[in-house]
C-alpha cells in the first residue's frame, strides 16, 4: 500500500470511528464514565485527564516498516522448538499490515475515562471505572509483561456491575487500572530504582491521591510480586491481595531449578506437576527473561526498529501459542500499544531492575514477610498450577484459594467472567 492510500484509509477509518469512544461502554450501562468531580491534590501531585490520540503519520511508518520486513529462512523442525514458526509469523505480520486497524483499540480506551499523575517524576498513566453500586470496593489491579492494560479491559463490566453478569451487586468495585512505568502511555523513568517495591510504594501513593481510604490490590505476571510488595509493605488503607501467578516453589525447589537437577524426593502428584511444570518453562521458556534481565538495552535495539522482531519476541511468549485464547485483534492491539509508545525497552528495564528475583519463588519474593490476607487463584493453563500445600508454606494469612478449570498466564483477557467470579469470591470476606 502506498503513502496515499494509506493515509487515505487511516483517515477513513478515523472518520468511521469518530462516535465509537462514547458508545462502546455507555452501551453496556456497566461503568459510570466520568467521576464526577475530579480528584483534588496537593501542588504536584495533580491527577490530569488523558486521552488517546496517536498521529497517522506514525500508523503509515508502522504500515511501511512491516511491508519492508526482511525475512529469516524458514526453521529447520517442523515444531516450535527453535522459536516461532515463520509461516505463523508471517500470517500475523501481514494482517498487522494490510487488515489491523488501531483506531478500535483506540476507541476502546478513549471509551474509558483515563488520567495521568506524576508520581515520583514520572508520569503515571491510569483507568478509573467507577462502578455505579454503592459501596463498591476499591481495587487496583497491575498487568504484566507482554501484556497492558487492554489485558484487563473485559473485566470491567463483570467487576463495576456484578449483576449485570450474575453476580450481586454488594460485590462490586471501583477499579484503577494503572500502566507500570516503561509501559504504555506511562512514562520512561530515566535512571535506575524502579524495580518492584518501588511500583508497590507508587500504587499506594495513587490511591491515597485518588482518596480512597481502603482498598484491595490484585496482579498476575509482574502484577503478582507488585501486588506481593504491596502487601509486604501494607500500606495504610490497603486490606488484602488477589494474585493469580503466586510465589509458592519453596526453598527446596528453587535450589534444584536453580541447578536443573531432578525433582526432590517425597513431592505429593501435584507438588511433582508443579515441578514439572516450573522446570519445563526455566528449560525451554524463559530465553526472554534471562535476555531482558541482563540486556535489556541490546534486545531493545532490534525489538525498536523491527515490527516484526517486536512480534515474534511478544507471540513467542506463552509457549508459542498465544491464539489459543486470544484473536488476532486482541494480540495486535497489545503489540502496536509497545509499538507506538515506544516501550519495548523501557518495559524490558523491569527485568534488569529485579535481577534473578524469581518470579514464582517464595524466597525471592519474600512471602514470609506479608502478614496481609492473600488470595489465590490458579488457572490451569498458567505456567505453573501452584500446589495449595506450596501456597500455604509461602503465605501465612491464605484466605481464599480456588483451582479453576479454564483460563490461563492472561485470566482476566482469556476469561473474563470467571476472573471477575473469583476476585468477587476471594474479596468478600473483606469488604
Amino acid at each position: 500500500m502506498n503513502t496515499s492510500k494509506a493515509t487515505e484509509a487511516i483517515d477513513q477509518d478515523r472518520r468511521r470511528l469518530l462516535g465509537a469512544a462514547t458508545m462502546g461502554i455507555a452501551a453496556a450501562g456497566a461503568v459510570s464514565l466520568f467521576p464526577s468531580r475530579l480528584v483534588t491534590a496537593p501542588a504536584g501531585d495533580a491527577i490530569r485527564p488523558f486521552r488517546v490520540d496517536v498521529a497517522d503519520d506514525q500508523l503509515v511508518d508502522l504500515r511501511r516498516r512491516i511491508a519492508a520486513t526482511r525475512w529469516p529462512d524458514r526453521e529447520t523442525v517442523d515444531d516450535r522448538s527453535q522459536g516461532v514458526q515463520l509461516a505463523k509469523l508471517q500470517e500475523l505480520v501481514r494482517y498487522w499490515g494490510t487488515g489491523y486497524d488501531w483506531r478500535k483499540a483506540e476507541a476502546k480506551l478513549n471509551a474509558l475515562p483515563q488520567f495521568i499523575t506524576t508520581i515520583d517524576g514520572v508520569d503515571i498513566h491510569f483507568i478509573r471505572a467507577r462502578s455505579r453500586h454503592p459501596n463498591a470496593m476499591p481495587l487496583i489491579m497491575t498487568h504484566g509483561w507482554p501484556g497492558s492494560v487492554f489485558e484487563l479491559l473485559k473485566t470491567i463490566g463483570p467487576l463495576t456491575d456484578p449483576p449485570a453478569y450474575g453476580g450481586r451487586a454488594e460485590d462490586a468495585f471501583d477499579l484503577v487500572l494503572p500502566s507500570m512505568p516503561g509501559y504504555g502511555f506511562s512514562g520512561k523513568p530515566t535512571g535506575t530504582g524502579w524495580d518492584l517495591d518501588h511500583i508497590a510504594r507508587a500504587w499506594a501513593e495513587l490511591m491515597k491521591r485518588l482518596g480512597y481510604a481502603s482498598y484491595v490490590a490484585q496482579g498476575r505476571d509482574w502484577g503478582a510480586p507488585v501486588s506481593s510488595a504491596m502487601a509486604r509493605q501494607a500500606p495504610a488503607g490497603l486490606l488484602g491481595i488477589h494474585i493469580n501467578l503466586p510465589a509458592t516453589a519453596p526453598p527446596e525447589v528453587a535450589a534444584v531449578l536453580s541447578a536443573g537437577g531432578p525433582a526432590p524426593a517425597g513431592l505429593s502428584e501435584k507438588e511433582r506437576a508443579a515441578f514439572e511444570s516450573l522446570d519445563t518453562f526455566y528449560k525451554k521458556y524463559r530465553a526472554y527473561s534471562v535476555m531482558m534481565a541482563t540486556r535489556p538495552q541490546t534486545i531493545g535495539y532490534a525489538l525498536t526498529d523491527s515490527p516484526a522482531g517486536l512480534a515474534a519476541w511478544v507471540y513467542d511468549y506463552n509457549n508459542g501459542e498465544p491464539e489459543r485464547s486470544l484473536t488476532r485483534d486482541e494480540m495486535l492491539d497489545d503489540i502496536t500499544l509497545y509499538w507506538l509508545t515506544d516501550s519495548a525497552t523501557s518495559s524490558a528495564r523491569l527485568y534488569w531492575e529485579n535481577g534473578a528475583r524469581g518470579i514464582t519463588i517464595a524466597a525471592a519474593q519474600k512471602t514470609a514477610e506479608i502478614s496481609l490476607p492473600v488470595a489465590i487463584t490458579v488457572f490451569p493453563g498458567e505456567i505453573y498450577r501452584a500446589p495449595e500445600t506450596w501456597a500455604r508454606r509461602a503465605y501465612r494469612n491464605l484466605i481464599y484459594f480456588h483451582e479453576v478449570d479454564k483460563g490461563g498466564h492472561f485470566a482476566a483477557w482469556e476469561e473474563p467472567e470467571l476472573f471477575s467470579a473469583e476476585l468477587r469470591a476471594a474479596f468478600r470476606s473483606l469488604r
